[in-house]
């Protein structure tokens, strides 16, 4: 996993919660890179997991929600680090739509090392998207934090219905999307 994700999560949880509970976190864990981490350096998904849990145990707060937490936060964080990302997709479901075909042909450009997930899309009008999410590490909550993170910067008000196809790991997840009309 690509030590972006890494440093994201920590910022957020300092953010969030504060830098000791980031150094709590990271002591109550015996981690391969001992914690320390670079955006450009690649680290074991095992770690990502660990911290999560540490934190979990820490707040009080589910594994799956603060995945998805840190989900919203870090589509905010891309739409500032990669604002070219975003300038071709007027719209939530055009962004969405263009993950695989797009974005992550591009991140591959600037990380060949990358370990991404998949994301294949159906359009069913204009008004559902069906996404389906594929990865060898379970992180099916992420993936549905970014998605609403990027509903909620088009301000695009949606249901989503996630379908886990992965017997409950989170590995092979279709997230149908339907636009609510307000």
């Amino acid at each position: 996993m690509k030590g972006l994700v890494f440093t994201e999560f920590l910022e957020m949880v300092e953010h969030t919660f504060s830098a000791d509970t980031v150094d709590d976190i990271i002591d109550a864990a015996d981690l391969a890179s001992g914690g320390a981490y670079t955006s450009v350096g690649t680290y074991p998904h095992a770690e990502m997991v660990t911290l999560v849990k540490n934190l979990s145990k820490q707040t009080g707060i589910s594994v799956p929600d603060l995945i998805k937490t840190f989900g919203h936060y870090l589509f905010e964080r891309f739409v500032v680090l990669y604002p070219r990302f975003f300038t071709n997709s007027p719209d939530a479901f055009d962004f969405l739509d263009s993950i695989e075909k797009h974005v992550h042909v591009e991140v591959r450009k600037l990380y060949p090392d990358a370990e991404l997930p998949t994301f294949d899309t159906l359009r069913e009008g204009t008004q559902k998207l069906i996404m389906i999410y594929r990865s060898q590490h379970p992180f099916a909550s992420l993936a549905e934090g970014l998605i609403e993170g990027c509903l909620a910067h088009y301000q695009v008000n949606a249901n989503i219905v996630p379908v886990d196809r992965s017997a409950g790991q989170g590995t092979h997840v279709e997230f149908h999307i339907t636009r609510v009309t307000v």
